[in-house]
């Protein structure tokens, strides 16, 4: 019988999707910052928004490994061995 998932395991896949969606959506839709918060720190040029999804996306693959992480701890698994 294998062990329930912890819930870390839920906490970065959920982190992980959002991030995913999140770096989707300032891509393509770069003014939904501007829009949410009512601020323009790049007077329009869009470095900003950039910046921004270059973050998620760094967060996106550090959380995907992190899960990755905690579901092998939890399943048991630690990769493939050599016979």
């Amino acid at each position: 019988m294998q062990r329930p998932l912890s819930a870390a395991f839920w906490i970065e896949l959920v982190l992980s999707i959002s991030s995913a969606g999140l770096t989707a959506l300032t891509i393509a839709w770069p003014d939904w910052i501007e829009g949410l918060f009512e601020v323009d720190p790049d007077a329009g040029s869009g470095s900003s928004e950039w910046g921004i999804a270059l973050a998620f996306i760094v967060a996106t693959v550090t959380l995907a490994a992190l899960t990755r992480r905690t579901w092998r701890r939890d399943r048991g698994r630690s990769g493939f061995r050599a016979s």
